[in-house]
């Protein structure tokens, strides 16, 4: 057990060095380690390992939602609302169409494949605006808003396509506004009679929290990240007032559990998938961004984005992870989709992880947002 975790902290500890190195954000770092390892060497991947990338995935997106200002969203909702649909809704119907009149899916598998591709990557996105400092922007803020937007349509879509609505997803959606309502206040109450101690009494009463709302949605055929989100979407105003907490908590997350999360992201990723169905990806892939740009670019330009800022707000929502593995193997599970049709979701999900946010990082960082942040942090 101690030398898997060895080696995985190693390919972790080699992510961040070359990070730092060359000025990529290390969750894409971390992402190409795993595809890189898992090609070459045989990594191995006990269950113990899927567990921790699954708890590094629920409190990476809970982190999300905390860094969301409500009163950026409130104050920008017609943009974001905007933005997050049709990020969600134009790559669903070009992905389908393109798997059923191009590439000759079924119908049930071409459904998947648009599910699959119309998400965007809260981890991924999050994971950089962290690093550059744009999730204390306006610009940032209204990315991570509009990311949860676009995988709401997402798991939206996927229930009602397949999953069904039965008594445990009833249940799990009562239960899940229930605590919404009541989390605010209780958690102020328990950060002043508990907060401050040695022993972290807040750290496990959160996770106390996301472990049992996930324990639920997962009961209830859902995805543990969704009630995260939405937590740390109503804790917000919360956290805002207690930085240092929030500070622990994002250094146990990117020092222990999102690595776990990302590297086993890019061992989904087989050179050999990749020469067998190329022609396949590169089109899927086409798909996808240019429907991502036909949505989001126009919808930023018209709220008075710069180019800069518009090009980079579609390349983050043009990314993907998450839901569009979870949707895929989905699909796999149920028999919608074959082997093959699967490996080519999954590779052109991480190549969306990947391009964009290189692309994005290297060409279109808004360097104007970033030094604002800085100048507001210097005073």
């Amino acid at each position: 057990m101690y030398l898997v975790a060895a080696v995985w902290i190693s390919l972790a500890l080699l992510a961040s060095l070359v990070s730092v190195r060359v000025g990529i954000s290390v969750a894409l770092v971390e992402i190409m380690v795993g595809v890189l390892a898992g090609n070459l060497f045989t990594i191995p991947e006990p269950e113990w390992v899927a567990f921790l990338a699954s708890i590094g995935a629920v409190a990476l997106t809970f982190l999300a939602g905390v860094d969301i200002d409500t009163e950026v969203l409130r104050n920008k909702l017609a943009a974001t609302l905007l933005i997050g649909f049709l990020s969600f809704l134009l790559p669903f119907l070009g992905a389908a169409a393109w798997a059923y009149g191009v590439a000759d899916w079924t119908g049930d598998a071409s459904l998947i494949a648009g599910i699959a591709l119309s998400t965007t990557s809260v981890a991924v996105v999050y994971a950089v605006m962290i690093e550059t400092g744009l999730n204390r922007s306006d610009l940032g803020k209204v990315i991570l808003a509009a990311c949860f937007v676009t995988d709401l349509g997402t798991v939206t879509a996927l229930g009602l396509l397949f999953a069904g609505f039965g008594l445990e997803l009833v249940v799990f959606g009562a239960v899940t506004v229930a605590a919404l309502l009541v989390l605010p206040r209780f958690t102020r109450w328990f950060f002043r009679q508990y907060g401050e101690r040695v022993s972290e009494p807040e750290l496990k009463y959160l996770f106390v929290v996301l472990f049992g709302l996930g324990a639920l949605a997962s009961f209830a055929g859902s995805e543990a990240v969704l009630p995260a989100y939405l937590v740390g979407l109503v804790l917000s105003d919360t956290f805002q007032k207690r930085e240092e907490l929030a500070r622990r908590l994002r250094t146990i997350v990117f020092a222990l559990l999102t690595p776990f999360y990302f590297i086993r992201a890019g061992l989904f990723v087989s050179f050999g998938s990749l020469v067998a169905g190329f022609w396949t990806i590169v089109a899927f892939f086409a798909v996808k961004v240019a429907t991502k740009f036909a949505g989001v670019l126009p919808v930023t330009l018209a709220y008075g984005y710069t180019f800069r800022d518009g090009m980079y707000t579609t390349l983050m929502m043009s990314t993907g992870l998450t839901f569009g593995t979870i949707s895929s193997l989905y699909g796999l599970d149920n028999g919608l989709i074959t082997q093959q049709q699967y490996s080519v979701l999954v590779t052109v999900v991480i190549a969306t992880a990947i391009i964009p946010t290189l692309v994005a990082q290297r060409f279109f960082l808004p360097l104007k947002e970033i030094k604002k942040v800085q100048i507001e942090e210097d005073r």
